[in-house]
């Protein structure tokens, strides 16, 4: 094979959306991927039980619906077909009331309104703001930084004033948020747990606006799952790459990007073999295994590995899958048809949540994301049954347990069962019978999912903290927010970059289009 124009590190999400941007340019693309499968944190099998469909790692795509990086690529013309849960999300309560996010506004507004009169008119209001401002925000979000165009349109849809009470409003914790702009507790449950997607506390500056847009996604576009699987959503991006004459290999890991003279000239693999590049690399991997890792310490400033030294990694993941003999019992009706369910008593009990973590302990009760699967798409288990799972947060170094198992973060089986069982709990108080419903169960704890995808370091599913002080500018490290290297044709493509986590392709298409401008100047 000649020398290709671009190889890719990586064939997760952006790996892939970054090939096909390239490919869509008539260069020649080969993506190298460690794992024998692509996908990255895209994946799904039946290894619980083979009648039964469980994804890996992410499920639910709200940003991916959202997002224009893949409604360009025109991935249901590949195959896919996406399939939404009758409800977006549900937040039931022991009392049996019930926050529901549907895809009709007025349901939503009806649900926060059983919990404050007021809240159903405070919703319709937040969803007229996001809708006046939804172009130019996802143009700020999923381009690089700084976003001139979306930018300078947000401040003429707004205003001066209107924007500067804007980011005043993207920035607020999610409990302000929720004090701000609902009496009841149902809105701001919805708030601080969809900011809890990622490690952000309802205490947490910027907590308030990422739940917000999650909210206003899940309103808009749903969170949709792709028909049969995780996986759907990969298989369609390697059938759109091949299909214009990229190449992946896949169980080929890539040992080292080879810089000469400050360029990056080819890519070696483990067996020693090095592929030369004409144009550019794109890395689809964690800045820090890139950074000193792939790209040797003798080619970079001091100043970005010292940098390096300072990146925060996200909380680490506990997930758990079931195989279940029928759905979830929920004492509360509203949570039965909802594809995605919080388990967590109250905001305060978020907030107690939040304090264990940060001081180093494992949760003695823990906030649980919990998806509904065969709900949302009935193709992934048996009629009448349930494919579901369940996610929660756990310190990437655990210094003790707020629980009296003394989990240690050794995550044996013990361990991982004692976990396994304080979800369960909280599922059994809103759901009588559920263990009853458990036919097989399995437990991921952070040194399986990393073992299954390098990218997650420590479980770290987001690649990075979505902290404040580790976005924009600061991500990976303050610097310009984009995808540019200090080796020349050599890119950042993974969630490491601006502008973070989730499953969207923007990482891998900003480094895409940065690598083809830059290709244009060369030929020049």
């Amino acid at each position: 094979m000649p020398a290709p124009d671009a190889v890719v590190v990586g064939a997760g999400p952006n790996g892939l959306v970054a090939a096909n941007v390239l490919a869509d340019a008539g260069w020649d693309v080969l993506v190298l991927e460690a794992q024998d499968e692509p996908g990255g944190a895209v994946r799904s099998d039946r290894g619980l039980r083979p009648d039964y469909v469980h994804d890996l790692f992410s499920a639910f795509y709200p940003l991916a619906a959202a997002s224009p990086v893949l409604r360009a690529l025109r991935l249901e013309s590949t195959g896919l077909r996406w399939s939404h849960a009758p409800a977006v999300l549900a937040h039931p309560l022991r009392d049996g009331r019930c926050a529901v996010l549907s895809r009709d506004p007025e349901e939503t507004a009806a649900s926060l309104a059983a919990f404050a009169p007021s809240d159903g008119p405070a919703w319709h209001r937040l969803l007229r703001l996001y809708r006046h401002v939804e172009d130019d925000v996802m143009g700020c979000l999923f381009t690089p930084f700084p976003p001139v165009r979306a930018g300078l349109g947000l401040v003429r849809r707004t205003g001066p004033s209107g924007g500067l009470r804007l980011a005043r409003t993207m920035l607020l914790p999610a409990r302000r948020f929720g004090e701000e702009h609902f009496a009841g507790e149902g809105g701001p449950l919805l708030i601080a747990g969809n900011a809890l997607h990622s490690d952000l506390g309802p205490e947490s500056a910027l907590g308030g606006g990422l739940g917000w847009l999650m909210t206003m996604l899940g309103q808009v576009h749903g969170f949709p799952v792709p028909v049969g699987g995780a996986q759907a959503l990969t298989q369609a991006l390697v059938r759109r790459l091949e299909a214009r004459g990229g190449v992946l290999r896949c169980g080929t890991p890539v040992t080292e990007i080879v810089v000469r003279g400050g360029r990056a000239v080819a890519v070696r693999a483990a067996d020693g073999f090095a592929t030369p590049v004409r144009r550019a690399v794109l890395a689809d991997v964690p800045a820090p295994a890139l950074y000193g890792g792939l790209v040797g310490e003798e080619h970079l400033p001091p100043r970005l590995l010292a940098d390096l030294r300072r990146f925060q990694w996200d909380l680490s993941t506990v997930k758990i899958d079931w195989a279940l003999s029928g759905p979830i019992p929920w004492t509360a009706p509203q949570a039965r048809g909802a594809g995605t369910v919080h388990v967590a008593d109250s905001l305060d009990s978020l907030t107690h949540y939040g304090a264990q973590l940060a001081t180093g302990h494992v949760p003695a009760e823990p906030f649980t994301v919990l998806g509904q699967m065969t709900t949302a798409d009935p193709t992934r288990s048996p009629a009448g049954t349930e494919s579901a799972w369940a996610y929660t947060h756990v310190p990437q170094r655990v210094r003790g347990d707020a629980g009296a198992e003394g989990l240690s973060g050794r995550w044996d089986a013990r361990e991982k069962d004692a976990l396994a069982a304080r979800v369960e709990a909280g599922i059994e108080r809103l759901a009588p019978g559920f263990r009853d419903r458990v036919l097989a169960r399995r437990v991921l704890a952070p040194p399986d999912l990393e073992q299954a995808n390098a990218a997650l370091v420590g479980g770290a599913v987001n690649q990075g903290s979505s902290a404040l002080h580790q976005q924009l500018v600061f991500r990976p490290v303050p610097g310009t927010g984009r995808p540019g290297t200090p080796v020349r044709g050599l890119y950042l493509a993974s969630a490491t970059a601006h502008p973070g986590g989730g499953v969207h392709g923007a990482p891998g298409a900003n480094a895409a289009r940065a690598a083809l401008r830059a290709g244009r100047w060369r030929r020049r």
